[in-house]
């Protein structure tokens, strides 16, 4: 019997889920505010998403992986991690392989996924269309557009974002950490190579990683306080070239600005509830990540893969049951990293003198054999789904 699943949300959970419901008896009704045209093609938004080789094995099932362009995937080999000025790095390789994933810009990943799914028989898009009313009870879904129309079905999967409007309609509490940091993400060009090595340290008042993308070029990413953010912003090229090479000391040699730096503010939060009456969260909505561990992405793809494959088939895909096996597994799957996450943010943010040897201890261990092969594994995820 098909049954009709309405998914709110056409960023990447909310399309990875789409598509994994390739072949379902069931209809999916996709509703995002955004247009078919920005869909198809979004504009680059200078963010590099490291996709764990778990990651890479569901976007290759789903046939995503071969819509990625030629010279747009890039080997991430291994991660550095520093505190300051310490010459000491804690390093984190493969468990198993020649890297820990691969980075792909966010923009990308949308594309391809758009690219693979649209044409999907059993896929109705409502696009440039907004929710603005949504309810659920045992017996079904009923969602109200702002054109006036209304969708009903089984079940609604929210995937709207960290600071979802559909996970307030649904009375889902969320645990919400903002840091008062601002990200700022821009590509540069630069002289000496990376040799596949992501770098990230931690330093005063800030955090700079370094991702390495084709050969002479990498992703800068730089944390700072939200008015500190503002001021770097406003700079010209030659400001920001200046202010940057300043962050990476010359150690990959004469840098140049290839794009501007784009603004994220920095949050992290986790629903009290990943499932309810006939809804269930995924990707940001569920859980939205800080991008120090860079998780964010490979955990929204996670949850949109896990709920797919509970009520893929079901004769009732808004059951109970299912959707509580999805919560309970996804939240076991999240919690630890999420948790040590959030207090590792706030140990290395904090500049008081007692938190810097306590940093710098932390790195010490993390270099040990036994807790380096964990991070390796944890980082790259590489056991098979």
């Amino acid at each position: 019997m098909t049954r009709t699943i309405i998914v709110v949300g056409g960023g990447p959970a909310g399309l990875s889920f789409v598509r994994s419901m390739a072949g379902s008896p069931h209809r999916l009704v996709l509703i995002e505010p955004q247009s078919r045209e920005k869909l198809a093609a979004p504009p680059a938004d200078g963010r590099e998403i490291a996709l764990t080789m778990r990651s890479e094995t569901i976007l290759r099932q789903l046939g995503v992986w071969r819509h990625f362009p030629e010279g747009e995937v890039h080997p991430l080999r291994s991660a550095r991690v520093r505190n300051g000025s310490s010459p000491f790095a804690m390093a984190i390789g493969p468990e198993k392989g020649d890297a820990l994933g691969h980075l792909v810009s966010n923009h990308r990943i949308r594309q391809a996924l758009f690219e693979t799914m649209v044409d999907q028989a059993n896929v109705d898009l409502h696009c440039g269309r907004k929710v603005v009313r949504a309810s659920t009870d045992p017996r079904g879904v009923r969602v109200c557009l702002d054109d006036g129309s209304e969708q009903v079905g089984d079940l609604l999967v929210a995937a709207d974002s960290r600071f979802s409007a559909m996970r307030e309609q649904l009375e889902i509490d969320a645990s919400i950490t903002r840091f008062g940091h601002t990200m700022l993400v821009c590509r540069i060009s630069h002289s000496l190579p990376h040799q596949g090595i992501s770098t990230e340290w931690f330093d005063h008042a800030r955090t700079v990683a370094l991702l390495p993308l084709a050969e002479g070029m990498s992703g800068l990413v730089v944390t700072v306080p939200d008015a500190e953010a503002k001021r770097i912003c406003a700079l010209g090229d030659a400001a920001l070239e200046s202010l940057f090479a300043g962050y990476l000391g010359g150690q990959w040699g004469e840098i140049a600005l290839v794009t501007r730096p784009q603004a994220y503010p920095l949050a992290m939060t986790f629903a009290e509830n990943f499932a309810t009456t006939r809804s269930a969260l995924t990707g940001d909505t569920a859980v939205g990540m800080h991008p120090v561990t860079a998780h964010g992405f490979n955990f929204g793809l996670l949850s949109a893969w896990r709920l797919a494959e509970l009520v893929r088939d079901a004769a009732d895909p808004g059951a109970g049951d299912l959707l509580r096996r999805y919560a309970i597994r996804h939240r076991i799957a999240t919690m630890p990293l999420y948790e040590a996450t959030r207090h590792l943010v706030g140990l290395y943010t904090d500049d008081r003198l007692f938190a810097r040897p306590i940093r710098a201890g932390m790195l010490r261990l993390g270099a040990l054999r036994p807790v380096s092969r964990i991070m390796g594994r944890l980082l790259s995820e590489a056991r098979s789904t």
